[in-house]
């Protein structure tokens, strides 16, 4: 009977900004794993949600409190080895496997923004991601990654052959839907929010280029709401700063960080959906808003012009005033509004959990056949 051992330690049960993008993904592909006969899967986790345990795979909690990411390397690096020893296949969900690997390891790898980016983050962190994240690639089987952008970028930095580096994209959860204009009026009541707003929903840090899409607000004609929802990640005090010297105090609210239940609700409300980031792995959000209707402009790098297909309306990030002017073509033209959103509905379709569960077992298999 194969046995999988996966390290999920990044799955958190507080709220903030350790619960968006990884840990979602983490959560749902784990949830989705197909039940194959004679497969035998153990979680590795520091919390495990509901959803986890509902599963049936066989869940092992640590007490080590592994939010803390000194403690969560430490675990990685010293406890996984005992904890896992007796599994066929050992599984990184997030970037870094064991030195000690006494098992054939299988890594994901979300995205290489550390290499990229790397004054977006703390310098120890992009250290340790960076040197690690490389010495897993080439020590490991099977690379997961959730783009073919990010796949291109890892054979290129990394040196990974390509057949070594499987893109298992994220799914769209079916409560990513449009609701009735009764539940969403009574939604911007109930928040206060005007008719009319563009949304940004992503983790406040540098990579997300927070700024030009502030610069691109101030633009914009008709003082057009902005409604920045995430938590605050890091290095995030330019942009508080921001806001107060474009004299947007007015217009930009932060909502903080948006529960996963509250987000379809979110993205009907709005009337766009912007994601100006400099780079991501994917782009979730992107595809979850399509999904509830919502138009999306975005930028036109890394992968998110494959998570938006033809329904997003693209700019190149570093430019506001081009930023402005997809923004001001949506906002000022219902007609547009209207095929996006048709077109954003079918994109959204292409994306299922079930596929990225059924996929990344697949990718389990290839392993364990040293393919």
């Amino acid at each position: 009977m194969p046995h999988v051992a996966i390290n999920a330690h990044l799955l958190s049960r507080q709220l903030g900004y350790r619960r968006a993008g990884i840990h979602h993904y983490i959560e749902q592909v784990l949830c989705h794993l197909p039940p194959h006969a004679g497969w035998r899967y153990t979680v590795l986790t520091g919390q495990a949600t509901e959803a986890l345990v509902a599963t049936g795979h066989e869940v092992v909690q640590s007490s080590w409190p592994t939010l803390r990411p000194l403690v969560r390397i430490a675990w990685e690096q010293l406890a996984w080895p005992w904890a896992a020893r007796t599994a066929d296949l050992w599984h990184s969900m997030a970037f870094v496997t064991p030195l000690a690997h006494l098992r054939p390891t299988i890594v994901t790898v979300y995205d290489l923004s550390f290499e990229h980016y790397p004054a977006s983050f703390p310098r120890a962190q992009q250290w340790y991601l960076s040197r690690q994240t490389r010495r897993s690639c080439h020590w490991a089987r099977q690379v997961i990654t959730i783009s073919e952008a990010s796949k291109r970028d890892i054979h290129a930095l990394y040196g990974v052959p390509l057949e070594r580096i499987a893109v298992v994209y994220p799914g769209v959860d079916e409560v990513y839907r449009p609701l009735s204009a009764a539940e969403v009026a009574a939604f911007r009541a109930q928040h206060n929010l005007p008719e009319r707003f563009v949304l940004h929903v992503g983790t406040l840090q540098p990579r997300k280029n927070l700024l030009t899409l502030l610069e691109a607000i101030a633009q914009l004609e008709g003082n057009v709401p902005l409604v920045l929802a995430g938590g605050k990640g890091w290095l995030y005090d330019e942009l508080l700063a921001r806001v107060g010297q474009l004299g947007l105090g007015e217009r930009v609210r932060f909502a903080g960080y948006v529960p996963d239940e509250a987000l379809p609700l979110w993205y009907n409300a709005a009337e766009i959906l912007v994601m100006p980031s400099l780079y991501e792995g994917f782009g979730l959000p992107i595809v979850e808003a399509m999904a509830c209707g919502t138009p999306v402009v975005a930028a036109d790098v890394s992968a998110m012009p494959e998570a938006g297909g033809d329904a997003a309306l693209l700019f190149p990030p570093h430019d506001s005033a081009a930023l402005a002017q997809a923004l001001a073509a949506v906002w000022n033209h219902p007609q547009q509004v209207a095929e996006m959103r048709q077109r954003g509905l079918a994109q959204a379709q292409r994306f299922s959990w079930a596929k990225a569960g059924a996929e990344t077992a697949a990718v389990y298999q290839k392993a364990m056949n040293n393919e």
